[in-house]
């Protein structure tokens, strides 16, 4: 049985996950999922990464959004609302709210964040291995400037939601990731895969954070495995979400060849860049990396599953050669 590793952000990671068990049904899957968006809301931890591969593999998740439960309600965010309860801008759903109010019951009882996704996904069977890439606090922040206070530090939550990464970032900084210790099963997994994939999330708030914590990038580059990533820019830009504006703020191009230059060849062994960006494959592979140009589009399963298998064969490449 093919072990397969990949490292997962929210939508995207969650959506190419799905597409993975359609093209490699038989695989044994493990995912290192990204904390760094976690927040506490409401006297709750909230964990949006994991909470939406665990819902979109399960078939809970709002399938337009890409986040969120579906057949969702809002009872108890406007009676919060209603006492003057905030935060307005994020806005969690009645049902939502019961895996938050679970995963913070068992973690004030002492469970570690990696117990306490095994027992959520005990409910969900979303057909993976759910790993935290950490139980150690970690959150991402990104630096601005306000009008207010001048600059200063917001939770990545803010910056994406209440913001809408409408404001320049200045730096992407994973607070706590620096003294945080891969979670348990997490280092072992790396060691035993045949593959690691790095699916099409944003490279710097979510593979990049779980790069982060030490020792899990060490282990990938010394698995000697292949590695392989989807770029997650189409011609110059992100299909959903921001990774342009937090790849400006560590200095880094938007493009899929840049991306690629990011990660480097001391980590990737394989890129696949969509068919619009197929001038880039000479550059990635002049750098070490073996590069292909198919279409990464994930308009749905079929696609997606087809992108899985493109990443798999790549890989395949990687070990004949």
């Amino acid at each position: 049985m093919q072990r397969i590793v990949v490292l997962a952000g929210g939508t995207g990671g969650a959506r190419f996950l799905r597409g993975l068990q359609q093209a490699a049904p038989e695989a044994d899957v493990t995912v290192i999922g990204n904390t760094g968006d976690d927040i506490h809301l409401f006297g709750l931890k909230v964990c949006p990464d994991l909470d939406t591969v665990m819902y979109t593999l399960g078939g809970g998740i709002h399938e337009q959004q890409g986040w969120g439960r579906a057949d969702e309600t809002f009872a108890v965010k406007e009676e919060l609302a209603a006492y003057g309860v905030g935060p307005e801008w994020f806005g969690l759903g009645d049902r939502d709210f019961a895996t938050h109010i679970v995963r913070t019951q068992m973690i004030s009882a002492g469970y570690p964040l990696s117990a306490v996704t095994e027992a959520l996904c005990r409910r969900w069977q979303p057909g993976v291995r759910l790993l935290p890439m950490t139980d150690d606090r970690v959150e991402t922040h990104v630096l601005i400037d306000t009008e207010e206070d001048g600059r200063r530090a917001v939770h990545f939550q803010e910056y994406w939601v209440r913001l809408r990464a409408g404001v320049p970032a200045h730096a992407v900084v994973p607070v706590g990731a620096d003294k945080a210790t891969p979670a348990p099963g997490v280092l072992e997994a790396i060691a035993e895969a045949d593959v690691i994939l790095f699916p099409p999330s944003n490279p710097v708030v979510s593979i990049g954070t779980i790069l982060a914590v030490p020792g899990i990038r060490e282990a990938i580059a010394e698995a000697g495995v292949p590695v392989v990533g989807l770029s997650p820019l189409i011609g110059g830009g992100p299909v959903h979400g921001m990774a342009d504006k937090v790849l400006a703020a560590i200095g880094v191009e938007s493009t899929a060849a840049a991306v690629a230059q990011h990660y480097g060849s001391g980590l990737l062994d394989g890129w696949l860049v969509d068919t619009v960006d197929a001038d880039a494959v000479g550059a990635v592979e002049a750098d070490g990396i073996r590069c292909r140009a198919v279409p990464l589009l994930m308009t749905g399963p079929g696609t997606t599953a087809a992108m899985a298998r493109e990443a798999l064969t790549l890989a395949g490449e990687v070990r004949a050669a």
